[in-house]
C-alpha cells in the first residue's frame, strides 16, 4: 500500500509551491517612465518580490520531486519489477511527470530570471522613450498549470509503483500442464 505520509507532503510541498507560482504571477515587476528633464527620462522598477516567490516555487518542487523519486527509488534502483498493468502505467507515469516536472522548472527558473532583469539606461535628446523590459504575462501562470500536473502525475506514479512492488505473479497457474521428460 501506497504511504499516506508521503503522499500527504509531497501533496503539501505541490500545494505551496503551486501558490508561490501563482502568487509571484501577481506580483509581477512593474516599471514606470520618469522623465528626468524635457529631454531624459529613465525607467523606475517597483520593488522585486515576484523573484523571490519564484525561485521559492521552483525550490519546493524540486524538494517535492526529490522526495517522491527518493522514496520510491527512482523506478531504476531496487528490484526488477513483474511484468502487469501496473508496471507500464508506473513507466509512463515516471516518464510524464519528469517532463512535467521539468517544463514546471523550466518556467519558474525562466520568470524568476527575467523578472530579475532590469533595464538601467536613459534616453537623450533625439531617442524614442525607454524599452522598459518586464516580462511578459503567464510565464509563472504556465509554471503554476505544470506544478499541478506534477503533484496529480507523481502521486498517480507512486500508487502505481506501489501496486506493481506489491504484485505477485501466480507460481502455478493451474489446469493442464506438460511434465518433463
Amino acid at each position: 500500500m501506497a504511504s499516506v505520509l508521503l503522499l500527504f507532503i509531497v501533496f503539501v510541498f505541490d500545494l505551496i509551491a503551486f501558490g508561490l507560482a501563482v502568487a509571484a504571477e501577481q506580483r509581477r515587476t512593474t516599471w514606470q517612465v520618469v522623465n528626468e528633464s524635457r529631454d531624459s527620462s529613465y525607467c523606475v522598477y517597483e520593488k522585486d518580490i515576484a523573484t523571490g516567490l519564484g525561485i521559492g516555487s521552483f525550490l519546493l518542487l524540486l524538494a517535492s520531486q526529490l522526495f517522491m523519486m527518493v522514496a520510491s527509488r527512482c523506478l531504476c534502483c531496487g528490484r526488477a519489477l513483474t511484468p502487469s498493468g501496473s508496471r507500464s502505467c508506473a513507466i509512463l507515469l515516471f516518464i510524464t511527470t519528469w517532463v512535467f516536472f521539468f517544463i514546471a522548472e523550466v518556467c519558474l527558473l525562466a520568470g524568476s530570471v527575467r523578472n530579475a532583469y532590469h533595464t538601467k539606461y536613459r534616453v537623450y535628446p533625439g531617442n524614442t522613450s525607454p524599452s522598459c523590459q518586464s516580462l511578459r504575462k503567464g510565464v509563472f501562470g504556465a509554471g503554476a498549470a505544470f506544478i499541478v500536473l506534477t503533484g496529480i502525475v507523481s502521486e498517480l506514479y507512486y500508487v502505481c509503483l506501489t501496486r506493481a512492488k506489491d504484485f505477485e505473479a501466480p507460481r502455478d497457474p493451474g489446469g493442464i500442464r506438460m511434465s518433463s521428460l
